[in-house]
């Protein structure tokens, strides 16, 4: 097996750790020919690995976090080509998704030089002007976008204690934004929902911000996206809610409203979007689920 493996020592916290090495000794260990792929930029590591899949690797490893393995699903994503992560950024909410632990990067190489793959859904984002791109964990609009904003501005601390002080701190200034929202859900049926919200989050995967499982539910296989829509509350209120959102146990709350969809079209003036941590738009935007587009390692068992 020939593996591009792609490091970005451009990433905030993550590749530049030694995982990255430490994953392609491994795969070397069980026979895996494994080149490195480091961009200095991220337009850069896309035109690497696009080559590197055009000449004929086998598969793609990504040592980084969620931004890094967001570079590599625009260029895997509908080619058959698995893709192998291992967990070493800032944020790895699409790894924990796929039952990936951070830092085990032994785990993650042996997972992929074991062979087993399996397909999974993604999201496609389609812009205003009629550009595309995949994400493969969530989708975030409203409050959780202006916390992204927030922590990504942020250069202590590092890892996911980022998202939690930014949280805090857009937390005094929170107040309902305008949103039009289209959904159509499982069974074909739409609604539109008009009027002012929180935060409008779309999920492929369960977590974002380092953990915090806002998707509680969600499955990356199902052929399904997971809406999540709050609706504003007194200040109190909502302070009293985060604890329930940190737990995943946010569905019950009369507040918060949770959609099964294949597609939502999110609209709201000033604002915009992230996707795997990363800005991916301004609203509005249009969400569609593309089931079994991306095919990934698995751990075997």
């Amino acid at each position: 097996m020939r593996v591009a493996l792609l490091v970005n020592p451009a990433a905030r916290a993550g590749a530049h750790t030694g995982a990255a090495t430490h994953a392609a000794e491994r795969l070397r260990a069980h026979g895996v020919q494994t080149s490195i792929l480091s961009g200095g930029s991220a337009a850069e590591s896309s035109a690497l690995l696009r080559t590197a899949i055009e000449v004929g690797v086998d598969a793609v490893v990504v040592a980084g976090g969620d931004g890094t393995v967001n570079l590599a699903i625009q260029e895997v994503a509908g080619t058959g080509v698995p893709l192998g992560i291992v967990p070493s950024g800032t944020g790895n909410d699409f790894a924990a998704t796929l039952g990936l632990r951070e830092l085990d990067v032994t785990a993650a190489a042996d997972a992929i030089a074991g062979g087993v793959t399996r397909a999974i859904d993604l999201a496609r984002v389609t812009r205003a002007d009629g550009s595309t791109r995949y994400f493969g964990s969530v989708l975030a609009s409203g409050f959780d976008s202006k916390v992204n904003d927030r922590a990504n501005a942020m250069r202590w601390p590092r890892g996911g204690s980022r998202y939690n002080i930014a949280i805090l701190v857009e937390f005094l200034t929170l107040a309902g934004i305008p949103y039009e929202v289209e959904l159509e859900l499982a069974d074909g049926t739409r609604e539109h929902v008009v009027g002012d919200l929180v935060m409008a989050t779309v999920g492929n995967g369960r977590t974002y911000g380092g953990g915090i499982p806002i998707c509680p539910d969600a499955d990356p296989a199902d052929g399904l996206l997971d809406l999540v829509l709050v609706r504003p509350a007194g200040r109190l209120r909502l302070l009293r809610l985060l604890p329930r959102v940190y737990r995943g146990t946010h569905a019950g709350v009369p507040e918060v409203a949770m959609r099964r969809v294949r597609s939502v079209r999110l609209s709201s003036p000033g604002v915009t979007a992230y996707a795997d941590g990363d800005p991916i738009g301004a609203l509005p935007l249009r969400v569609d689920v593309v089931p079994g587009a991306l095919t990934i390692f698995t751990p075997a068992g």
